[in-house]
């Protein structure tokens, strides 16, 4: 469980253990081949009731088919980390999660909704999925307040977006401090805690978290993965999360999922890919 895991290091390796990025896609496509059944799947949320199931989804952009018939599921109050080489489809998986991109086959479900063929606002505001960009998406000439409130722009009523940056800002007194700043004077970690705050406003029950650390120093990493596992362990959030530095992400995450070329190759509970050998030796550095 991702309560019992301590989040440290970056699994870079030293310079002898590094591949080229071509050598690791071709060995990870080497890992092709069968991959986990849709009951290995089930075994890994345990007795817990599903939050996200992806049966069967092929998915892409325009003609482009980017993942192909990929399965997923994870349990309520799980946290999912999707790692794999550049191109694998990765964020295509976020993506087609909150209708960012086109389904061309399969289903989506979160709780007991099909949410397929939803538009974004309405898996927002109606089935309780928030997407957390990878790209900084604060506005900066606006208030952190306003950041916020913004938030909640689906709410019914203005005073309902409101009394929820209230709550946020119980939450966080590191931005209530900072309630009338300019979110553009924000160090990097803040900026990544207002981001994810702002997401907090429609009180989903999914967090889609497209890689949180990029771009931070390693103190603001270990703060955004706090703040993540506070959500995860003391909230119920079901979070599923794309990250580059697949270390840091398994150590986190209840279960792993190795994504190649748009489809599921290896999945597993995050501390077993950690040790295992392939994972290691192609996304860890060692």
């Amino acid at each position: 469980m991702a309560d019992d895991k301590q989040i440290s290091g970056y699994g870079l390796g030293s310079v002898d253990t590094v591949m080229s990025v071509d050598a690791v896609e071709q060995a990870a496509r080497d890992l092709e081949g069968g991959g986990p059944s849709r009951d290995d799947l089930i075994a890994l949320t345990g007795d817990r009731e599903t939050a996200v199931d992806l049966n069967g989804l092929k998915a892409g952009y325009g003609r482009m088919e980017i993942l192909h018939g990929l399965d997923m599921l994870v349990g309520k109050g799980q946290s999912l980390c999707l790692i794999g080489p550049n191109g694998a489809g990765k964020s295509t998986v976020l993506h087609a999660i909150f209708g960012f991109c086109d389904v061309m086959g399969g289903s989506i479900t979160v709780g007991e909704r099909d949410v397929t063929r939803l538009t974004s606002n309405e898996k927002l505001s109606a089935a309780g999925v928030a997407y957390i960009l990878q790209d900084n998406s604060v506005f900066p000439d606006m208030t952190v307040e306003e950041n916020l409130l913004m938030g909640g722009f689906l709410k019914n009523r203005p005073a309902e977006a409101r009394q929820a940056a209230d709550r946020v800002f119980e939450k966080y007194s590191r931005l209530a401090d900072r309630r009338k700043q300019k979110a553009g004077t924000l160090s990097g970690g803040e900026r990544r805690l207002l981001e994810i705050s702002r997401a907090l406003i429609m009180d989903p029950q999914v967090l889609l978290v497209d890689e949180p650390s990029i771009g931070l120093e390693p103190r603001f990493i270990d703060m955004v993965f706090e703040i993540l596992g506070d959500l995860q362990q003391g909230d119920g959030k079901t979070i599923i999360m794309v990250e580059q530095n697949a270390k840091k992400g398994l150590e986190f995450a209840d279960i792993g999922y190795v994504l190649v070329s748009g489809q599921l190759a290896k999945a597993g509970l995050g501390n077993d890919l950690l040790n295992d050998d392939d994972v290691g030796r192609l996304f860890l550095g060692g």
